[in-house]
C-alpha cells in the first residue's frame, strides 16, 4: 500500500502555528518580491481571491475582504516542511519526498494493518508536534494514493481528513468520482486530447486499451494506467544527484548598472557552488543568463545568455563565481533595465572519480578552503563568509514588505512568551 500525505494550505498553515490569530481568517501568500499570490487558505478562496492575482491589481480586494497578506518566508516553511518529513519516517522507512508540503509512503510488510487508524496516526502526530493540518490518502499504488487524497481533502467531515481505497467498490467509485483534468500526471495537453476521445473521467480513462495507450501516448501513461487500475507501475523515486544546477531570480528592483548585476551574478554562483559540493558534483559547464523586464513593454528589451565550458571540472565557489562574473560582463549592455538573471552549472561529474587534465587542474588550496567555509556557514547558519564581490547583509535581495519572523530558523526571532 501507498499513502500521500499533502499538508493543507501549507504555507497559510506555517504563518498560523506561529500566529493563533490568523486562525479561521482569509490568508494569501505572495511570491519572490511580494509579486501576485502563490498560496491562499480556505477562506481566502471562499472569498473569491484568485491564484496568480497581482497584488498591486487586488490590494483593494484584500483590505476590503480583510485578507491577511504575507510576504513568502521560505526559511519558515523549509523548516517546518523538513519537520514534518521526518515525522513521515517514524511510520514507514520508505519515505518520498515529492514537493514541500507532500510526500509519498510506501508500506511494506505491513500485513493485517488497520490503514484508516494509521492514517490517523500520521495526522495526529503531524499536528501535535508541528500543529500543521494534513490529509492522507491511502490506496494500493500511488496514483490511486492521490485520488484518495484527494476524496479525504474534499470531503473533510465524511473523512475526517483519511481515505483509504482498500477494495474495488472504492475503487470504481474513486475513478468515476475524479475528472481526468485532476489526474495526477496528465497535464493540459494530455488532457485536450483525451477529451477529443469521449475520455473525461479517470474511470474512461482505464477503459481505454492498453494497446492503444502505448501506442498514441508514451510507457508513463501506459503505468499511469495500469497504477489507477490497481496493478503498481509508479514506483517510489530514489533520490539521485542532480545532472544540472541552477540558480535564477528575479531582482528586487531594476537595475542598469553592471556593479548590482555583478554582485548578484556572484551570489548565484555561490549557491550553485555550495549545491555541488553538497551533493559532491563538480561542473565543467557554466551558463548564465540575464533578461530585461518583460512585462515593461515600454522599455528596451535585451536578454541574452553565454556558456563557459571549464578546462577541469570544479566545486570552487572562486573559480566559478570568476568565471560567472566575466560572463554576465560580456553580455551585459548599456541603458537596459535588468530584471531577471540566473547560473546553471551543468556537465556534472563525481568530485571524486573523474578525468584528470595533464596540463590544467584546480588550485589545491581551493578543496580546503571550501571545506573550511562550508563548514563555518552550517556551523554559524546565516552564512556568515562571503566572497568579497558579494552583499554582506541578504543572500537574495527580494521586496518582502509583509515578512513574518523566521521563528525556528533565527534566535532574533523566537517567541517570547509573556
Amino acid at each position: 500500500m501507498y499513502a500521500l500525505v499533502d499538508c493543507n494550505n501549507f504555507y497559510a498553515s506555517c504563518e498560523r502555528v506561529f500566529n493563533p490569530n490568523l486562525r479561521h481568517k482569509p490568508i494569501a501568500i505572495l511570491s519572490n518580491n511580494d509579486g501576485c499570490v502563490i498560496s491562499r487558505s480556505d477562506e481566502a478562496k471562499v472569498v473569491g481571491l484568485p491564484m496568480g492575482a497581482p497584488i498591486f491589481k487586488w490590494e483593494t480586494f484584500c483590505k476590503e475582504k480583510n485578507i491577511h497578506v504575507l510576504s513568502s518566508n521560505y526559511p519558515l516553511y523549509g523548516d517546518m516542511s523538513n519537520r514534518v518529513m521526518k515525522i513521515l519516517e517514524h511510520f514507514t522507512p520508505d519515505v518520498e519526498v515529492y514537493s514541500i508540503d507532500e510526500a509519498f509512503l510506501e508500506f511494506r510488510g505491513f500485513k493485517d494493518y488497520d490503514f484508516n487508524d494509521y492514517g490517523n496516526q500520521i495526522r495526529q502526530r503531524i499536528l501535535q508536534w508541528t500543529g500543521i493540518p494534513t490529509c492522507v490518502g491511502i490506496a494500493p499504488t500511488k496514483a490511486l494514493s492521490k485520488v484518495a487524497n484527494k476524496i479525504a481533502r474534499k470531503f473533510p467531515d465524511q473523512t475526517h481528513g483519511v481515505y483509504v481505497i482498500d477494495s474495488e467498490e472504492k475503487r470504481m467509485k474513486a475513478l468515476k468520482w475524479t475528472k481526468i483534468e485532476d489526474v495526477w500526471g496528465i497535464g493540459w495537453n494530455l488532457q485536450k486530447r483525451l477529451k477529443a476521445k469521449n475520455c473525461h473521467t479517470a474511470f474512461d480513462f482505464v477503459q481505454l486499451s492498453d494497446d492503444w495507450v502505448r501506442k498514441t501516448f508514451s510507457i508513463t501513461e501506459w503505468k499511469l494506467k495500469k497504477d489507477l487500475e490497481g496493478v503498481s507501475e509508479i514506483k517510489l523515486d530514489e533520490i539521485k544527484a542532480k545532472h544540472a544546477i541552477a540558480t535564477t531570480r528575479s531582482f528586487e528592483y531594476t537595475f542598469s548598472d553592471l556593479e548590482n548585476i555583478k554582485e548578484r551574478i556572484s551570489t548565484f554562483a555561490t549557491s550553485c557552488a555550495e549545491k555541488l559540493r553538497k551533493q559532491k558534483s563538480s561542473c565543467h559547464v557554466i551558463y548564465v543568463t540575464l533578461s530585461s523586464d518583460r512585462h515593461k513593454k515600454d522599455l528596451e528589451q535585451h536578454r541574452a545568455s553565454k556558456i563557459i565550458s571549464l578546462p577541469f571540472p570544479t566545486d570552487s565557489t572562486l573559480i566559478i563565481s570568476q568565471q560567472a562574473v566575466s560572463a554576465v560582463a560580456t553580455i551585459f549592455k548599456e541603458g537596459i533595465k535588468y530584471k531577471r538573471a540566473g547560473v546553471i552549472v551543468m556537465g556534472l561529474v563525481p568530485t571524486n572519480n573523474h578525468q584528470i587534465d595533464l596540463f590544467e587542474s584546480e588550485n589545491p588550496k581551493h578543496k580546503p578552503l571550501m571545506h573550511a567555509i562550508d563548514g563555518l556557514n552550517k556551523k554559524y547558519a546565516d552564512y556568515k563568509v562571503k566572497l568579497g564581490n558579494q552583499d554582506l547583509k541578504r543572500t537574495w535581495k527580494m521586496r518582502q514588505e509583509r515578512l513574518s519572523p523566521r521563528y525556528t530558523t533565527n534566535i532574533n526571532d523566537i517567541i517570547k512568551v509573556k
